[in-house]
C-alpha cells in the first residue's frame, strides 16, 4: 500500500529512518517570491523536508521545500525515506521540520483507528486534533486523495458501461463471470480493501476472478484487459496515460487519503509563516494536478524535483533568479 509504506515494525522503520537522515543535500533551486513568498518571511529560517519513498510524495517533498526557499529560508532536503512511520517520526521528533502526509494513514496507521470517517474536512480536523499531542501540527488539506479505487479500460467500458461500484456490484450478479479483478495481495485482505468493499457493496467476487499481482503490472494488465477491474490509486500517472476509466466509489467507503502539511509544532511556533507560505499551493492540489505530475515522473522518466520546480514556476508561486 502507497500511502502505508512498508509494513514492518516500527522499531524497524524508525531505525530505518535514522540511517535516512544521516543523509540529505541542501536544496539550491534559484527561486525568488512569485505569489508565494512575498517579503520572505522564512528569512534566517533553516528547515528540513522530507517524505515517503514513492513518485507523488518526493514531489510533494519538493514542492514544500522550493516554497520554503522562494520565501527566504535554507532548505535541507531529506525526501525519500522508506516507509511512513520513518518519514513521520522525522517530523515527530524534529529532525525534520514538515512533509505532505495522507489523512487516512494517519488516522488507520499511525493513531490506530479502525473506522474511516466519511466526510473529508471531518477526518482531517479528527487527525489534526489527535496529533497536536504528537507535537506535530496538520495546515489545511488538499482536494488531492490518493485513495483506492477500480479501474478499467476503454475498451471494457464501452462494453460494460459501469461507472460506479455500485454498478460494478451489479454487474458482478447479472453475469458473475464478466468481473475480474487484478489487484496487490495487501489489498485482496486489508478490511479497507477487497472484503471490506465487497461487504459495503454486497458482492462476492469467486476467488477464480481474482489475481493478485504487483502494483505496476496492475495497469499495464488493465489496460490490455486480462482482467477487467484493476486496483488504483486515484492519483496515479498512469491512469491518464493509459486512458484508463475509474470507478466511482458512489457509497464513499475507502478511507479519505488527503495530503497536507504535516509540520513540527515546534518549528510552526517559531516560523507561523509557514502556514501561509503553503497554504496557496496546497490548494491548488487535487487528482488532476497530481495525475499529471506523477505521470510526467512514472511515464516519461523525469526528475521528481524538477518536475515540482517546473510546476511551481508554471503556477506562478515561485520565479527564476
Amino acid at each position: 500500500m502507497r500511502r502505508a509504506g512498508v509494513l514492518a515494525t516500527a522499531g524497524v522503520l524508525v531505525l530505518a529512518s535514522a540511517c535516512g537522515l544521516t543523509s540529505g543535500s541542501p536544496m539550491v533551486d534559484d527561486v525568488t517570491p512569485g505569489s508565494i513568498g512575498q517579503g520572505e518571511p522564512l528569512e534566517g529560517a533553516s528547515l528540513t523536508v522530507t517524505s515517503k519513498e514513492f513518485t507523488e510524495q518526493l514531489i510533494l517533498g519538493a514542492i514544500m521545500g522550493i516554497a520554503f526557499q522562494a520565501a527566504g529560508a535554507d532548505v535541507l532536503d531529506r525526501t525519500g525515506i522508506q516507509g511512513s512511520i520513518g518519514a513521520r517520526e522525522a517530523v515527530k521528533s524534529g529532525d525534520a521540520d514538515g512533509m505532505y502526509e495522507y489523512t487516512g494513514t494517519a488516522w488507520i496507521t499511525y493513531l490506530g483507528n479502525s473506522e474511516p470517517i466519511t466526510d473529508p474536512l471531518e477526518q482531517w480536523e479528527a487527525v489534526r486534533r489527535a496529533d497536536l499531542g504528537n507535537g506535530l501540527t496538520w495546515l489545511p488539506p488538499a482536494a488531492l486523495n490518493n485513495t483506492y479505487a477500480l479501474a478499467m479500460n476503454q475498451a471494457d467500458s464501452k462494453k460494460y458501461g459501469t461507472k460506479t461500484l455500485s454498478d460494478v456490484a451489479a454487474l458482478s450478479k447479472s453475469d458473475p463471470g464478466a468481473v475480474t479483478l487484478c489487484v496487490e495481495s495487501e489489498f485482496a485482505n486489508r478490511a479497507d480493501g477487497l472484503p471490506g468493499m465487497e461487504k459495503a457493496y454486497g458482492m462476492s467476487v469467486p476467488a477464480g476472478n481474482i489475481t493478485q499481482m504487483d502494483t505496476g503490472i496492475i495497469y499495464t494488465q488493465v489496460k490490455k484487459g486480462s482482467c477487467t477491474y484493476g486496483e488504483v490509486f486515484t492519483t496515479d500517472g498512469r491512469i491518464r496515460s493509459m486512458n484508463l476509466v475509474v470507478m466511482a466509489d458512489d457509497k464513499k467507503f475507502f478511507p479519505n487519503y488527503n495530503a497536507a502539511p504535516v509540520i513540527n509544532s515546534k518549528a510552526l511556533e517559531k516560523w507561523p509563516a509557514i502556514a501561509e507560505v503553503l497554504d496557496p499551493v496546497t490548494r491548488k492540489l487535487d487528482n488532476t494536478v497530481a495525475q499529471e505530475l506523477n505521470a510526467k515522473v512514472d511515464v516519461d522518466g523525469q526528475d521528481p524535483h524538477q518536475v515540482a520546480l517546473d510546476w511551481m514556476k508554471k503556477e506562478g508561486f515561485v520565479k527564476e533568479k
